[in-house]
């Protein structure tokens, strides 16, 4: 799931944004995204891929989200190491998405499962017996 997004880094550009296909992240008020539905990240990478500033760090575990230490990710050297392994930083006319329509499948059943789960917990939530009378 998304861990991390370094604010010192992000340029604000948007484009983690329109690349999440389960719309986990939304522009706060400085400008800057911010995780607004952590319940629905697919851990698919497309945030970090598309973060032409390395700014942020997903970690590999898709069911839980981790606490990372992010003094520790910027000194492993992992950031911007997604888009520089599959070329995102090439100069030359290589096609970076030519291997990223196999993708497609797997995002859309990705959302799917990412709505399913979202829903269920919406719904547990609201089956919840609601104290109106809290005591004090």
């Amino acid at each position: 799931m998304i861990a991390e997004i370094f604010a010192d880094l992000c340029t604000g550009c948007g484009d983690c944004v329109s690349a999440c296909p389960t719309h986990v992240l939304d522009f706060g008020t400085d400008g800057l995204p911010v995780v607004a539905r952590l319940d629905q990240c697919q851990t698919c990478f497309m945030c970090e891929l598309y973060c032409p500033s390395d700014a942020i760090y997903v970690a590999p575990d898709q069911r839980h989200a981790e606490t990372v230490d992010p003094a520790a990710i910027r000194a492993s050297g992992v950031l911007g190491s997604l888009r520089r392994g599959y070329g995102w930083d090439r100069a030359d006319d290589h096609d970076i998405l030519a291997d990223f329509w196999r993708l497609g499948p797997l995002l859309r059943e990705g959302a799917e499962i990412a709505a399913r789960r979202y829903q269920t917990r919406r719904g547990a939530a609201a089956a919840e017996p609601q104290d109106n009378n809290p005591s004090m």
